[in-house]
């Protein structure tokens, strides 16, 4: 088993993801390569909660331009967790 560290990025904080955290659902940008159960197991080691379920997804680079330069953006690996009823994260709070 991986690294909570390497599973886990950074957390997203958005508009929209900070609407979900009414619903009890936490936002993180992750490593392509994890997949939902390292996901799972490195937000329950990390922030000592108990995770119910994973929704990931692929957002695709978009376009961007510099000048003369132009190219994408790289693509992302977004997962959204769901906690038990009660529990929080900490690092989200005051949002």
């Amino acid at each position: 088993m991986r690294d909570a560290r390497e599973v886990l990025i950074k957390p997203v904080v958005t508009e929209k993801s900070t609407n979900l955290l009414a619903d009890n659902k936490y936002t993180f940008i992750v490593d392509r390569s994890a997949n939902k159960i390292e996901i799972r197991h490195a937000v329950e080691q990390m922030f000592k909660v108990h995770v119910t379920e994973v929704r990931t997804m692929l957002v695709k680079g978009k376009y961007k331009r510099r000048g003369r330069y132009e190219g994408y953006t790289s693509t992302k690996k977004k997962a959204i967790v769901t906690l038990r009823p009660g529990e929080r994260i900490a690092i989200f709070e005051g949002m």
